[in-house]
């Protein structure tokens, strides 16, 4: 009898090990399937977001844009600088800093819908009008126009 039992033991803990290594095994597919449907839908996402200009956040900041320069005819190496931070309504501020040997100085313009209450610098102006247009972060400025001795 004594054998009979162990046999039916062994009998049974190889079908319960059966029984927990198909479930393990349902359990990791299923999670498989689930982990590479989310894995779609992310990348669905973020395809969608890259590829379009709707953000479902209109208030986030999302176009930026730099225009560097030489403001002041004491130095050069374009160390001034205008940067417009932009959300897709056209809100934000444009940050500007003059730059010179002795002294810096720096200027905040709010934005509303692409266009700022205060008058903007041409560099400013274009900082705004890249962000928009989604030139990124590196903008050359327009060469300025010189005044000459007859227009002064």
């Amino acid at each position: 009898m004594g054998i009979v039992l162990i046999v039916m033991t062994a009998v049974a803990l190889s079908i319960a090990g059966v029984l927990a290594g198909t479930l393990g095994i349902l359990s990791g597919l299923t999670a498989y399937r689930r982990s590479a449907t989310v894995m779609r839908e992310c990348n669905a996402l973020v395809r969608d977001s890259a590829g379009s200009r709707d953000i479902a956040d209109p208030h986030a900041l999302r176009d930026v844009a730099i225009v560097k320069y030489d403001a002041l005819n004491e130095m050069t190496g374009r160390f001034s600088f205008s940067l417009a931070m932009l959300n897709a309504c056209g809100d934000g501020i444009v940050l500007s800093s003059i730059n010179g040997r002795t002294e810096t100085r720096t200027y905040a313009k709010a934005v509303v819908a692409g266009e700022s209450t205060q008058n903007l610098s041409p560099e400013e102006a274009q900082a705004v009008q890249s962000a928009r247009l989604g030139h990124g972060l590196s903008v050359a400025a327009a060469p300025a126009v010189k005044k000459s001795a007859a227009t002064a």
